[in-house]
């Protein structure tokens, strides 16, 4: 899921400055299973601009299931018309998807997008995926180096682990480690015999935004329409 944690209050009271009516929108999935913008958040952000703004402004509270799709957007279309600023409590895409569907509206974040996590235990998220467009984990025993190695290595270990740890992060395994690891446990340590090439970067974020389109899915739309 995505991982978000709200930004501090000070720095979100300073952006809801100004306007009279703000609607403080929840997202109803990932940021809402990692307690930063589900409906409990949304009621405590809400309460403390209240008070921290006094009568300076009107605030009114909604969460969609999800700010990333039009169809849950355009059921709040009425508290966005209402609303100056929109305060989003959804991750990043979902501040970009209020803006573009509702553009004549100021769209304020009031979350920090992190990463693309796995809840390691209650309250504790770690990054597992940096959504690199070309996954290696068949050939790494389920175990991403380039999300969880600091210098996201294709071949490693780089050889300044200490004790199974990271030389640059030391409070974090090392990743080399946790796959040799896993593959031994699987019987496939062989696998680390083969070099994996220089890797062609152009389906990460470097070759810019990514976008993907399934002619099928096309297709069955059109015949509907």
């Amino acid at each position: 899921m995505i991982v978000a944690q709200q930004k501090p209050l000070e720095d979100i009271r300073q952006m809801a400055r100004g306007f009279r009516r703000l609607l403080v929108l929840g997202c109803g999935t990932c940021t809402t299973v990692c307690f930063a913008g589900g409906e409990k958040e949304v009621g405590l952000l809400a309460t403390s601009l209240r008070s921290a703004l006094g009568q300076e402004i009107e605030i009114e509270e909604a969460v969609v299931q999800r700010q990333c799709e039009w169809e849950f957007l355009d059921q709040v279309g009425e508290a966005v018309g209402r609303a100056e600023a929109v305060l989003s409590l959804g991750c990043g895409v979902g501040v970009q998807g209020i803006g573009e569907r509702y553009p004549g509206v100021v769209v304020l974040p009031g979350l920090n997008t992190t990463f693309m996590g796995l809840t390691e235990a209650p309250g504790i998220w770690e990054e597992r995926c940096m959504a690199c467009g070309d996954c290696l984990l068949h050939r790494t025993g389920g175990i991403c180096p380039v999300a969880r190695c600091a210098k996201s290595l294709l071949n490693g270990p780089c050889g300044g682990p200490q004790d199974g740890h990271c030389e640059i992060s030391p409070e974090n395994p090392c990743a080399w480690v946790l796959i040799y690891d896993r593959l031994m446990q699987q019987g496939r340590v062989e696998q680390l015999e083969e070099i994996i090439p220089v890797r062609d970067w152009k389906a990460s974020h470097s070759g810019g935004p990514r976008r993907i389109v399934r002619p099928d899915l096309r297709e069955m739309v059109e015949e509907e329409v």
